[in-house]
């Protein structure tokens, strides 16, 4: 039975359905929460009961929302919320809901905060915890009466069922409905780019308490496990879906090393299926500890990229969050993986009640002391349903209503020591105090191990400008009005001292290919300034030999005597377009060089031909390796 668009009525069953991911989700979520895969996983389950479904990803779609419904005609309209999905969330019901389209919204916000989502006239029904099944029944009944997990609008009022118990049998589950990509999805931050990607949900739930974290709400604390044997069977089905090529597979599991006896026997498999993957996970620091042995199996395993809940360094914060590690576990965590040859992330939590300037500016130098490869810093956010939201409403600290600000870059609570402006630079300050240069090059010899080959200066450029540019957009939305102000902060945070011992140490020369351009340049001094309203803030100099970089160092302001001078005007720097990479370089040592004596011309032609040369022979090779064969 179908509808017209106009016509609503709970007591239709819905047979044309329409799945929706906003396109408002910001902050350090943006990067890893790509591909919809709880979206495909109540399309899968309900592909059946329908006469059709859809998914569409507005962060991806060329048409407005208005496009899609005059093209699938749907009677159902699902949209996935995030806090910060918020407002984009009700603007897409809002214009279902003038169609006639009864309007669903699910997710972990939405479960948070019915009441306040079902006040808007444009949501009709929240779909709490997990969907799957809720929304199977809604679809056969055609009404949310007596349906498990909903909350919905009855007479002018708010009727709540009782909570759907949660899936014990995950195996039970489809896989998620991947035919229905309209798109391609890509890591647009990583060296290993050559890899397709996808995600794979191999538990739920986490038995951790941490007081910042939505989990112990939404799944109650309880975590559940798939089986090994059905989580080869869907990677198999993945390699299928990509075409057998490589690919990197990022794992949603928030707790991954959840049940070790499972992730043992999925590694047995994978070594016998051989797939060449890449995986991605999310670990605690204690669990990695305890099972140092099935760390080094998985690796062997294509298990090699691991982020770590470090959240902060000091004992006391690990104790009032409820983490339950000690910083023993902390280091030896990283320790334990980076001998195995693995990416050790971590995040940390700071603007934790009680931390004062002082402390969180120690942090980025915590995370290089333990040996993290690579490291986030995200502001205290009491995402609702936490025990931390509810402990800081109870005191009238929450400041920020606007949900959209809960990114885990802006400040939304009250702190004794730091004000929300300053602790939002200090979240910036961070960021780039451990991501200086050392730290790119460390993550580049990471990667070198792995290979054996050196890295082509392109692809380390192009990594370095993609990682600028992901920061300047990620920026751009969320602190459009302070951006120039956080792009100082950074340059000023990246003049370190380690940048120099360590690159003495280890050579640049020696991780990157830079044969042909040190032959061009030949015995240099090039200083990169960057410069904020005409004053120099930070400078990178590089000393160079025919043969060699002897270091990298990064100052503030400007040394005297370098060779070569390229100037980098800050509050005229616009990373939000690409462009090509030789074409870009090219354009700045024409434009932004400043002449400090009569040979730097020559020496920045030279430069400009080194470049030229550096950058295009690994695509020149790779033609002549194909007009052979």
């Amino acid at each position: 039975m179908s509808r017209n668009v106009g016509e609503t009525s709970l007591e239709c069953p819905f047979e044309r359905v329409l799945l929706i991911k906003p396109c408002g989700k910001r902050g350090l979520g943006f990067a890893s929460d790509v591909i919809p895969i709880g979206l495909e996983y109540i399309a899968a389950v309900i592909e059946d009961a329908v006469d059709d479904v859809n998914i569409i990803d507005m962060e991806l779609e060329q048409y407005p929302l208005q496009y899609f419904i005059k093209s699938f005609q749907p009677d159902l309209v699902g949209i996935t919320m995030s806090t910060t999905d918020h407002n984009e969330g009700l603007h897409l019901a809002k214009i279902a809901k003038e169609n006639g389209i009864t309007t669903v919204i699910g997710g972990y916000h939405p479960t948070s905060i019915p009441d306040q989502l079902l006040s808007h006239p444009q949501i009709d029904i929240v779909a709490k915890g997990e969907g799957e099944y809720t929304m199977r029944e809604l679809i056969r009944k055609g009404s949310p009466k007596d349906v498990l997990g909903l909350s919905y609008k009855e007479d002018g009022k708010i009727v709540h069922s009782r909570d759907r118990p949660l899936i014990q049998d995950l195996d039970s589950l489809p896989f998620p409905a991947r035919h229905l990509r309209r798109h391609k999805y890509s890591n647009h931050v990583t060296i290993d780019k050559e890899r397709e990607r996808d995600v794979i949900s191999m538990s739920r739930g986490c038995w951790g308490r941490c007081s910042f974290c939505c989990e112990p709400s939404m799944n109650r604390g309880l975590q559940r496990f798939r089986s090994p044997e059905n989580v080869i069977k869907e990677l198999l089905e993945i390699t299928s879906f990509h075409g057998g090529k490589p690919l990197c597979i990022f794992v949603t599991d928030p707790n991954f090393l959840g049940s070790p006896k499972m992730i043992d026997r999925l590694c047995d498999l994978l070594h016998q299926h051989e797939l060449d993957m890449v995986f991605s996970v999310l670990i605690r620091a204690d669990s990695v500890v305890k099972n140092p042995e099935l760390i080094k199996k998985m690796c062997e395993n294509g298990i090699l990229n691991y982020e770590i809940g470090i959240e902060s360094p000091k004992i006391e914060d690990l104790k009032n969050i409820g983490k339950n590690i000690t910083l023993e576990m902390q280091k030896k965590a990283v320790k334990i993986l980076r001998d195995n040859g693995a990416y050790a992330g971590g995040t940390f939590v700071i603007g934790l009640p009680g931390q004062t300037e002082e402390e969180i500016k120690t942090f980025p130098s915590y995370a290089k002391k333990i040996g993290l490869t690579g490291a986030a810093f995200g502001i205290a956010t009491p995402f609702p349903g936490t025990r931390l939201h509810k402990s800081l409403e109870k005191n009238g600290l929450i400041v920020e209503c606007d949900w959209t600000k809960y990114d885990e870059m802006h400040s939304v609570f009250k702190l004794e020591n730091v004000s929300g402006e300053r602790l939002e630079e200090l979240a910036t300050y961070c960021t780039a105090k451990f991501w200086t240069m050392d730290t790119l090059i460390e993550q580049v010899r990471v990667f070198q191990k792995k290979s054996g080959k050196k890295v082509q200066l392109r692809d380390f450029i192009r990594d370095v400008f993609s990682r600028l540019r992901f920061a300047w957009n990620a920026g751009f939305y969320l602190q459009p009005e302070s951006l120039l102000t956080h792009v100082k902060v950074a340059a000023e945070a990246s003049a370190d001292p380690c940048v120099e011992e360590y690159t003495k140490k280890v050579g640049v020369h020696n991780v990157i290919e830079l044969s042909w351009l040190l032959k061009a340049i030949g015995s240099q001094i090039i200083q990169i300034t960057l410069a904020y309203e005409k004053r120099p803030v930070t400078s990178y100099i590089i000393k160079t030999t025919s043969g060699a970089i002897e270091y990298v160092k990064a100052i503030p302001g400007r040394l005297d005597n370098a060779t070569i001078n390229l100037d980098v005007d800050l509050d005229k720097l616009n990373l939000s377009e690409g462009g090509d990479l030789l074409e870009l370089i090219g354009s700045y040592i024409r434009t932004k060089a400043s002449l400090r004596r009569i040979n730097e011309t020559w020496d920045r032609l030279r430069l400009l031909a080194g470049l030229g040369v550096e950058l295009t022979r690994p695509i020149i090779f790779e033609k002549l390796k194909r007009w052979k064969r």
